[in-house]
């Protein structure tokens, strides 16, 4: 609940009228005090890509939205880049061995057997390694 609030002080912020959406004229004007430039249009353009009800004004549920698939992104890259590390050998995969030899960095002795055990729990399809989406689905 309290980074709901904080994107309410945000929305407030940008909420010139008080009406508790922010306007494409609402939003070229507050980047503008903030140093930032942008076109009529292109602030046009960024309210409607993200106006959930048509109605051309940003409202709290869509900059909450906007907001969090921001922080998805951020969690993606993470998770790619975690990925990387257990890919040892570079070849998009997560083998028995490259998991194996990342545990034992992290301080966790697993045999290749436990290793292809862990594996095979998450390999959705059956190949004997993990791709990025299989990674993925065991980081949830």
């Amino acid at each position: 609940m309290r980074r709901e609030a904080e994107f309410e002080r945000v929305l407030t912020f940008f909420d010139e009228d008080g009406d508790g959406k922010i306007s494409p004229s609402e939003l070229r004007n507050r980047l503008g005090k903030m140093g930032g430039e942008m076109l009529m249009k292109e602030a046009e353009m960024a309210i409607e890509a993200l106006d959930s009800d048509g109605d051309g004004l940003l409202s709290l549920e869509d900059f909450v939205a906007l907001m969090e698939a921001g922080g998805e992104e951020e969690k993606l890259k993470d998770l790619r880049e975690a990925f990387e590390l257990y890919d040892i050998e570079g070849c998009g995969f997560i083998t028995p061995k490259s998991l194996k030899r990342m545990l034992s960095k992290l301080g966790e002795s697993k045999s290749i057997d436990e290793c292809k055990i862990m594996i095979k729990y998450f390999d959705l399809n059956g190949d004997g390694v993990l791709n990025f989406e299989e990674f993925r689905t065991m980081m949830q």
